[in-house]
């Protein structure tokens, strides 16, 4: 789930003073089981810094030597993409979701899929004119979740795009070709019929698909049906930050030889009553229903809460020497990734961005890269009132010099996957990569004084990315870094 105040995880910020319910004191009040009291903290702030006793002296120590960070030379560990694959506002086809993102179109719209007219917040970025056609068949097409046929279209284009038709699947040895299609919230329009149905007809009245269809792992699980492929299969579920844990956990099979090919990602569809209901009772989502199309405004005074969306998004990954082998065209190079978590709060962020920061100098390590080489950062960005400063805020902690770094929001025009977020991104940072344009983070109109980055606001820009990051944080303290780069031989 997105971050209500940064990412998921960073922090919700209220819009009234009161943090109680009817039901009683809020969930966010606690800190696991035990109240705690809420404090306002800003990272770098003078009150969350503890000061030295005056009587004992610090002294300085020489910095270690450092060796110039190594990438991986060895092409069983090199990691490209050879296929991209997605479902979005904007439509089922990569090259038109970049150009509708460089035109700085919003996919946001009133929800007209449900009877949305009595709810505080009436607009998200809902999918329209969806067809699985070719994809699913009709049978199970029907009985699917959203959430599935986004992950079976998104993930057969993806393998279409690698040139790994089924034909060509069934010359592989498909146990060395795995999938890892994550989901935060899973088939949740089966799951809130068949409550629905427990309820008011009784047990005997639940479809049997009801716990099938509602697992999380199951888009892995059908793909893999669906394509015959017996390599690692599961689903990971950290929220807003999922597609970015598959895409770091995929790596590492590849890395370790137990795959030659990942097709990885995230899927939701959460667009639906208990989603869009759920996220209004936390006091997440922007109220600007006279304006939906502006409403995603990351780094912008005015936010008001972020903007939910769905979709998916895959990619396939393989080693250089399998992609190498097959002649696969070779998109772009996945470097490294790492995950961290803040250790702190189901929503709010660490006052000292420590988990972020350290997750970004991490990636970067297991990427061997140097912080001097990313010039791209695509930016969690949810349109929170903590959450993007928070990010920012760890940002400028670990590239102390940022004169040369653009960062831009892609929730902006397509308001927050959840656990598909990542996905998305991660697609439009590889062709970030592979056109030299950057879309434009709009709705940008008062940016924030503390934001002195660069974030491409409005109209895009023309940008040669040398090394690309893209965040990723969720409800949990759940932090994700992936770091993507040109493909040289």
């Amino acid at each position: 789930m997105s971050s209500i105040g940064s990412t998921c995880s960073s922090g919700l910020v209220f819009k009234n003073k009161e943090s109680s319910s009817r039901n009683g004191a809020s969930i966010f009040q606690y800190n696991g089981l035990k109240p705690v009291q809420t404090m306002q903290l800003r990272l770098g702030s003078a009150a969350s810094k503890p000061k030295a006793p005056r009587s004992r002296r610090i002294r300085a120590m020489a910095s270690p030597n450092v060796s110039a960070p190594k990438r991986e030379t060895d092409p069983k560990k090199r990691i490209v993409i050879t296929g991209m694959g997605l479902v979005s506002v904007f439509g089922s086809e990569v090259d038109k979701f970049y150009d509708c993102l460089l035109e700085g179109q919003s996919g946001i719209s009133l929800i007209d899929r449900f009877d949305s007219s009595s709810y505080s917040v009436r607009f998200g970025g809902q999918i329209r004119d969806f067809s699985t056609e070719g994809y699913i068949d009709g049978k199970n097409d029907r009985r699917l979740d959203d959430c599935w046929r986004y992950c079976l279209v998104a993930g057969k284009r993806a393998l279409s795009d690698a040139n790994l038709s089924q034909q060509v699947l069934d010359t592989m040895d498909k146990s060395k070709i795995g999938v890892l299609v994550g989901s935060g919230m899973g088939g949740l329009t089966v799951f809130s019929n068949g409550v629905e149905a427990l309820v008011k007809k009784g047990y005997k009245k639940i479809t049997p698909f009801f716990i099938p269809y509602s697992i999380t792992n199951m888009g892995s699980a059908l793909l893999a049906i669906d394509t015959g492929l017996m390599g690692p299969n599961y689903s990971i579920s950290t929220a807003c930050a999922t597609a970015n844990y598959c895409f770091y956990a995929a790596a590492n099979h590849i890395r370790r030889g137990e795959a030659n090919i990942m097709v990885v990602g995230g899927t939701e569809a959460a667009v639906i009553p208990a989603g869009v209901g759920g996220f209004i009772a936390c006091r997440a989502l922007s109220q600007r229903n006279d304006e939906p199309e502006k409403a995603s405004r990351p780094w912008d005074k005015n936010r008001d809460g972020f903007v939910i969306g769905e979709g998916s998004g895959v990619l396939v990954m393989e080693s250089l020497e399998h992609a190498m082998k097959r002649g696969a065209n070779i998109i772009a190079e996945y470097l490294g990734g790492a995950v961290t978590c803040d250790a702190h709060h189901m929503t709010d962020p660490r006052s000292d961005g420590l988990g972020v920061s350290s997750c970004i100098t991490k990636s970067l390590d297991d990427a061997g890269v140097s912080v001097e080489e990313v010039n791209y950062i695509n930016a969690h960005a949810t349109s929170t009132l903590a959450g993007d400063l928070a990010e920012v805020n760890a940002v400028k902690k670990v590239f102390k010099d940022t004169s040369e770094i653009k960062m831009n929001g892609t929730k902006s025009m397509i308001g927050h996957g959840l656990g598909a977020a990542g996905g998305l991104e991660a697609i439009a940072t590889i062709k970030a990569i592979t056109t030299g344009w950057l879309h434009p983070t709009i709705n940008q109109y008062d940016l924030e004084p503390e934001v002195t980055i660069d974030t491409v606001p409005n109209v895009k820009k023309q940008h040669e990315v040398n090394v690309a990051i893209s965040n990723s944080f969720g409800f949990g303290g759940h932090n994700s870094v992936v770091v993507f780069a040109p493909f040289n031989p």
